[in-house]
Formats: structure tokens, C-alpha cells, sequence
């Protein structure tokens, strides 16, 4: 794995070279372009992310670029641009995002200490001004370290990274104990492993490698633990091609392809340091499907560097499971926790993110051969299945009701099967009570938003209700999916598919980007594998409800139903593996075992 790293390495070398602004009058000068924007960021999926990659090569004498003159003079540039971009109070403000953000310049601090590391125990004299600048921008970072704060749950443990990193360098003891007080939140992972925003594409790693690096600074083993429990959950959210799952994620990974290259390194230092065969073997597949060393502070050829011992293989990787049925967050006290909210006192808000109530939400999984089902509570679609090439992406209920997709919000496991339901409130409001009104409400102008809403008294409280029935078949599946209020209520079921397969059927009309379902059997078919469904419906003409989209890149059938409703949909899938497992487990942690 080490040769591959450092021959991409050497490839992205010069890839980011000839990103790079040599243009004196740019104000982005030694900056390296976006390649999607064309603009030259400081963050660290920017210039600082690819001058690691000119570190990597510069004192590596496997690299074709070590010592490379042309390319140390690039990195000079590039830390002049750092140092230029870098604003009075040590921040960074990536543009399109966050200004003067504590969180991405943390993100930076991480990567470009690993950095400094590196190529101040090469001692090669030449590196002495690119080694100074860095210092010079890594020390001017840490008033902000002090006293910044950030948006999401993955920003604390970057930031707790950041802060041991300029610990370790400087020895500030302020610097540990601002650490100590974000750990002292406590740890927002479920005991299945499961992170706050359920991010299995892009911040459960995130969260993984910024633990790691804070245990490791920092002295706090007891850090890994959370880390462990992630990695074993993710090798029960691996399709058969590799990709995982990311079908129910509450951030921008969701729905969108991603493999386990992100996870590479953490796995890997994970197998490492517990000599676990099942961390080595996510650490296989990862590597297999790495093509980048990784963004800040990510960086697997960074990690190799700085510890040698990562090169060899010193526990063999066991089979990642291939047939399993498990329930995440199963026995997770989520209702508990829920119902303590109002004690927190924020009353349901929180600013420039989100409360994440979904955390802890039980999804099930089950996996046969090249088979891949998940089913879903609390996110816009209720299951997605994967039969070879075959992708049902998501089946997502619409509704006029709210409006918007129904979330499921409680999930029964049966013998062959799964229950789900979702249940939506909406009411009306009375006037203010007199004594309640602002002096506004006497004067020529009441503005509406002076008003004390929260203190109307709800009327008519209306409930809507659905329930989704999924079966195991000696075919495939089964789905029933009903509601018995409110009546007269409109309502769609989408099932969006892969973009890449084909329809047959004869009850099909274009309807813009979807098509209607309105009745018969329809197959869907991508090379040899496929899926056909029974239930078409077409029971009224609205080609979409309020607040539901059909996402880009896929085809959606459209089924419009008018509540009260019970209808079933059958789906049969072409010859390709068996049935799963028959009994469930929890996720897999210690020494729980999966059905193979």
C-alpha cells in the first residue's frame, strides 16, 4: 500500500503544481486553484491540502520529487499565500462557506502541524524558510484556537485536534485546557456507533481521525473507544460495490456516492494500534479504492510518513461481512433522550446549524451477496435497495399535509419483515391573550413578528398518520404502505432509480423530470439485473407536492394517491443470491456476531 500511495502522491504533485497561480499580479498568487471555481481557497481542501502533498514528496526519497528544487521553491509560494490569506485574528475564511472560521482554520492547523512535523525532522536546511512561515501561520492561529467556537458536532473534536496539535508544539498549557472543555461535552456517538449527523460519507470519518489525533496528543485512550464502535458499525454500511451507505445521511453526503477512502487511515491506525482483523480488512477495501492521498488532515501518505510502522501489515484482515441482517441503534433510548429537549432550555433552536433530533434513529441493513437493502426512520426516504447493478435509490411518501416528505418515525422488526410508521401534527392558533400583547398592538402599526406567538393556544390539532408494511418474499419484497386520515388528502409515493438502468411498462407518462406510474407492472432493468413492480395508481393529476423534489440524476416512477388509502406494491427481483438471514441482530460490537 505504501509504493501506491507514494506513486498517487507524485501524481498529485503535479497536478497541483499546474493548479498553481505563478502570476506575480494575482492576488492569488502561489495560491493553487479550485479546479471546479477556479479560485485559490486557504482551507484545507485548498492550497494547504496540496502543499501537504509537495511535503510528502519533498523528503521522501521514494518520491521522484525529492529534493526537488522547482518543487520547494512551490512550496514557498505557497506558505507566502497562507500567511497572506490568513486574517489579523488567525483565522481563514473559506469563501463560499464560512468567514473567519475557527472550525476550517482548526482543519488547517491539524494538517499543516502534521506538516511541520515532518519536515522539521528531515533537517534538510533548504526547507528552513517554508518551515518558518508555517510556524509563523500555525502560531498566529492560536487566539482564535482559544476562543472560537463552531456550528457543528464534528467541529468540536477538529478543534480539540487543532488544540492538542499547537499544545504538543508550544506547549501552551491554555491550549489543553480549551481541549478539555469541548471533551467535556461528552461523546454524541450511540453505543452502535453511530455519530450526531449520521454522515457515513463524510464526517463519521471526520470525527473518527480528529478523535484519534485528540487521544493521541492529548494522552485520553478512553477517546478511541467511540472510534471503535463507528468502524465496526460501517462494515455493515458497505454495498456490494464497495460504496457505502448514505441514503439516510443529515448532511451533504447524502444520497451521493461515496466509497470508504476516507476512512482509510483511521482504519488503518485502528488495526494498527488494536491488532483488530476487521479494522484491517475496512483498511483493505478503503485502499483499494483510494485514488488521492486525502484532504487536510486526512492525508494517508502523511500518516505513513509520520509513522513508519504503518507500512507493514502486522494482522491479516479477516472477510468484511457479505450476508447479515442488524438493526443500528436498535435498543438505543432514543425517546428518552428526546423527551428531556425542553430541559436543555434552547427551546428548539440552535443558530447556523441543526439540533439533529434524527440522531440515534434506528436504520436496518441487511446484505446477501450482491443484494443490499436499508431501511430507514427519520429521513426523506424509507428504504433503498441495491440488487446487483440493479439501484432502487430511494422510496420517499409525499404528502400535502404538512407539506413535504413523511419522515417514518418508529421502526418494529418482524420475523420477515419491517414496520414502519410516521406520524405528523398540525394545528391552528388562537389570538394572544390581552394581557400578553406588546405595546405595538395599540399603536397604528402592529408588525406580525412582534407578536408573542408561542404564547397562542393551539386549536383544531389535525394528526396524519402513515404506516409502511415491508415483507419478505420468496421473490423479493413486498410493500404496503397506508394511511386512513385525514380523507381527501393528496399524497405520492417516488421510487427513484439509478440513472443508469432502463423502464419497461406499459402505465408510464413522461411527467417533466419523473414519470407517472399510473397502473400495471413496470421493470426496471440495468445489464442482467433487475427489479419489476407491481401497484401502480394514478388518483390524481399533481406532477408534484409542495416541498418534494425528485433529486437530480435519477429516474422517478410517481404513484398519486388520495388518502384515505392502503396499497400494496410487490417487487420481484431477477435471479441473484438468496434470500437474508432470518433472525436480527444489534449492530456489530465486541463480540455480537452477523449472520454469514
Amino acid at each position: 500500500m505504501y509504493e501506491k500511495l507514494v506513486t498517487i502522491n507524485d501524481y498529485w504533485v503535479k497536478e497541483g503544481a499546474d493548479r498553481q497561480v505563478l502570476d506575480k499580479n494575482s492576488r492569488y498568487y502561489g495560491g493553487v486553484t479550485d479546479a471546479e471555481n477556479g479560485i485559490a481557497w486557504p482551507s484545507h481542501g485548498g492550497s494547504p491540502m496540496v502543499m501537504a502533498l509537495w511535503a510528502s514528496a519533498l523528503i521522501n526519497k521514494d518520491s521522484k520529487y525529492y529534493h526537488d528544487e522547482e518543487l520547494l521553491s512551490r512550496l514557498e509560494l505557497g506558505t507566502a499565500f497562507m500567511l497572506r490569506f490568513q486574517h489579523e485574528d488567525g483565522t481563514i475564511s473559506p469563501g463560499w462557506t464560512n468567514m473567519h472560521s475557527p472550525p476550517d482554520t482548526a482543519f488547517v492547523v491539524v494538517g499543516l502541524a502534521q506538516v511541520y512535523e515532518l519536515l522539521h525532522a528531515h533537517q534538510w536546511e533548504p526547507l528552513r524558510h517554508s518551515l518558518d512561515e508555517i510556524r509563523q501561520f500555525l502560531e498566529r492561529t492560536i487566539p482564535a484556537l482559544l476562543t472560537g467556537g463552531c456550528h457543528t458536532p464534528n467541529h468540536r473534536w477538529v478543534l480539540t485536534a487543532a488544540l492538542g496539535s499547537m499544545y504538543k508544539l508550544t506547549g501552551q498549557t491554555e491550549l489543553r485546557e480549551r481541549a478539555y472543555a469541548w471533551l467535556a461535552e461528552g461523546m454524541d456517538c450511540t453505543g452502535d456507533g453511530e455519530w450526531t449527523e449520521r454522515s457515513n460519507g463524510i464526517y463519521n470519518a471526520v470525527s473518527d481521525v480528529m478523535l484519534f489525533h485528540t487521544a493521541e496528543l492529548l494522552n485520553r485512550p478512553e477517546l478511541l473507544e467511540p472510534i471503535r464502535r463507528n468502524l465496526r458499525m460501517m462494515s455493515c454500511l458497505i454495498h456490494p460495490n464497495g460504496e457505502v451507505v448514505t441514503d439516510y445521511s443529515g448532511r451533504q453526503d447524502y444520497g451521493s456516492s461515496y466509497t470508504l477512502e476516507s476512512y482509510f487511515l483511521i482504519s488503518r491506525l485502528m488495526a494498527n494500534k488494536d491488532q483488530d482483523p476487521l479494522f484491517e480488512a475496512i483498511a483493505e477495501l478503503a485502499g483499494q479504492a483510494l485514488n488521492h492521498p486525502g484532504w487536510l488532515p486526512n492525508n494517508a501518505l502523511l500518516g505513513y510518513l509520520l509513522r513508519p510502522e504503518l507500512r507493514w501489515q502486522t494482522v491479516r484482515p479477516a472477510e468484511l461481512p457479505s450476508k447479515y441482517k442488524v438493526v443500528i441503534n436498535r435498543d438505543f433510548p432514543r425517546e428518552r433522550y428526546l423527551n428531556m429537549m425542553d430541559l436543555a432550555g434552547h427551546g428548539g433552536r440552535v443558530y447556523h446549524s441543526r439540533l439533529h433530533p434524527d440522531f440515534g434513529a434506528p436504520v436496518a441493513r441487511e446484505r446477501n451477496g450482491a443484494t443490499s437493502l436499508t431501511v430507514m426512520t427519520e429521513a426523506n426516504s424509507i428504504f433503498a435497495l441495491r440488487h446487483g447493478a440493479a439501484r432502487l435509490l430511494a422510496v420517499q411518501i409525499g404528502t400535502s399535509f404538512e407539506p413535504g416528505i413523511v419522515k417514518m418515525n418508529q421502526m418494529e422488526v418482524h420475523e420477515r419483515g419491517y414496520r414502519l410508521t410516521g406520524t405528523e401534527s398540525k394545528g391552528y392558533f388562537g389570538p394572544v391573550a390581552s394581557a400578553d400583547l406588546p405595546e405595538t398592538a395599540q399603536s397604528s402599526i402592529s408588525p406580525w413578528y412582534l407578536l408573542p406567538h408561542q404564547l397562542r393556544e393551539t386549536t383544531h390539532m389535525q394528526y396524519h398518520r402513515v404506516e409502511a408494511q415491508l415483507t419478505d418474499t420468496e421473490h423479493g419484497w413486498q410493500l404496503r404502505i397506508s394511511c386512513s386520515e385525514p380523507e381527501g388528502m393528496m399524497a405520492q409515493v417516488a421510487f427513484v432509480f439509478g440513472n443508469e438502468g432502463t423502464f419497461a411498462g406499459e402505465g408510464l407518462t413522461l411527467a417533466e423530470a419523473a414519470h407517472f406510474w399510473k397502473e400495471g407492472t413496470v421493470r426496471y432493468a440495468s445489464g442482467s439485473d433487475w427489479m419489476e413492480l407491481d401497484g401502480g395508481a394514478h388518483e390524481h393529476w399533481v406532477k408534484m407536492l409542495r416541498n418534494a423534489s425528485v433529486p437530480e440524476g435519477c429516474q422517478t416512477l410517481i404513484v398519486n394517491l388520495m388518502t384515505p388509502y392502503d396499497k400494496t406494491f410487490d417487487i420481484r427481483l431477477s435471479p441473484c443470491g438468496e434470500n437474508a438471514g432470518e433472525s436480527v441482530t444489534s449492530a456489530p460490537n465486541g463480540d455480537e456476531e452477523l449472520i454469514r
